[in-house]
């Protein structure tokens, strides 16, 4: 199939499934659509295992794995949903919760990591280099998940600040953490990070170089849009700035998730207050949650299908039943220490560290990031795991967490 074919099948199925969804789940629609594709998927699966013959499951996984999910995630949809994302976070929120974002981008993530590589190497038994590679790339909160069950969860302002404009950093610093990692594990598949002196290079290459070029390209087309006065136009700018400044900082070897959330947050601010008449900011918001919903359908889509990419030994279902436990004792690490670090100058909302704990959902990125480690012996079980733990976070805590943040967060707002 070409690529015209399979975007065409992606979007009827996410279009059918998502129909299905509607006239009997009635999910949130992402959440539903994932589930439909994965029921539909292991139906397929276990209509070979009744009927060999047919060969249904084999001919469908051979589509899937043709897809190159962490490529078209990665490479392709990564910087239109992060842009999306950070488009509709307000910096006046986010500069009110700014310490708590940092430091549960940075401090958080390390913890988290640390804390899932050493627990996982302690129960698979692998080297912990490589369990340290499955702790950054379970880590980061996936804030195409977040942002789409946030949508649904009618959770207070400054709470939904903080764990969207987490969601959206930590996954900047932790896909640049991965990349650290991965080529410390292994120096001659890619060339990065052969040394400790060559990792901090690279974060800082990466993570600094992603937020100067998303700011710098941020202001340009800001200053272009200031000029223009045309809604159809503005609209397809920043569609190139989304486009093209992805593509810029992968090529220029920079960290294009950062880039994305820090152009996005500049044109959603400043550029929609001082560059953007009233008809071109209502085009403009309109055309980016058109994209967002649409791509966020395609990915949970593709999630429930990539089941047929995954190998389920009973060791990796353990394994994986065991990482859920890892990833949720790291994830309330991730956020109680920042919490608690910062509880002394200020005052947080009831039910924060429960609520941002299981509000932290894992997603696409991870599976993403795991598909994308070289082949190795350790990669089929990690794999497995960061897929158990995907689907556990988005269908029982996505589904659940509104009703944690009814029962924990009910009493009115501190600040």
């Amino acid at each position: 199939m070409n690529l015209l074919q399979i975007t065409s099948l992606l979007i009827v199925l996410a279009g059918a499934f998502g129909a299905i969804n509607y006239l009997f789940l009635k999910l949130p629609s992402a959440i539903g659509i994932l589930i439909v594709a994965l029921f539909a998927s292991l139906a397929l699966m276990g209509l070979d295992l009744i009927v060999p013959s047919l060969g249904m499951a084999d001919i469908v996984r051979e589509q899937v794995t043709g897809i190159h999910f962490s490529e078209a995630l990665l490479e392709g949809m990564l910087g239109l949903l992060l842009f999306a994302g950070a488009l509709h976070v307000r910096l006046a929120d986010l500069r009110a919760e700014w310490r708590a974002v940092f430091l549960m981008a940075t401090i958080g993530v390390g913890l988290s990591t640390a804390i899932v590589g050493v627990g996982f190497s302690w129960i698979t038994g692998f080297p912990l280099l490589i369990a340290l590679v499955f702790g950054a790339l379970i880590s980061p909160t996936d804030p195409v998940a977040v942002l789409g069950v946030l949508k649904e969860a009618n959770l207070r302002k400054s709470l939904e600040t903080k764990i969207a404009g987490e969601s959206l950093f930590n996954d900047g610093v932790g896909y640049v953490v991965f990349l650290v990692l991965v080529g410390l594990a292994f120096p001659g598949d890619d060339g990065h990070a052969a040394g400790l002196g060559d990792a901090v290079k690279l974060f800082l290459q990466e993570a600094l170089g992603g937020a100067l070029l998303g700011g710098a390209l941020g202001w340009l087309v800001f200053r272009v849009m200031r000029r223009i006065d045309d809604p159809s136009l503005e609209v397809l700018i920043t569609l190139g700035l989304a486009f093209g400044g992805y593509e810029l900082a992968v090529w220029l070897h920079i960290s294009a998730p950062i880039m994305a959330v820090v152009a996005g947050l500049f044109i959603g601010d400043v550029g929609m207050k001082h560059g953007m008449s009233e008809e071109t900011r209502e085009y403009v918001d309109a055309f980016w949650k058109m994209i967002d919903e649409i791509l966020n359908a395609v990915l949970f889509l593709m999630i429930g299908f990539e089941v047929f990419a995954v190998a389920f030994t009973p060791d990796a279902l353990m394994a994986g039943v065991f990482a859920i436990a890892l990833a949720l004792v790291a994830r309330l690490a991730a956020v109680a220490v920042p919490v608690l670090l910062l509880r002394p100058f200020r005052t947080f909302s009831p039910g924060t560290i429960p609520i941002m704990t299981w509000g932290g959902l894992k997603g696409g990125i991870s599976v993403a990031l795991a598909l994308s480690m070289p082949d190795n012996e350790w990669k089929p079980l990690i794999l497995t795991a960061t897929y158990v733990v995907v689907l556990f976070s988005i269908i029982v805590q996505g589904l659940t967490v509104q009703r944690v943040a009814m029962r924990l967060g009910r009493e009115p707002e501190l600040m």
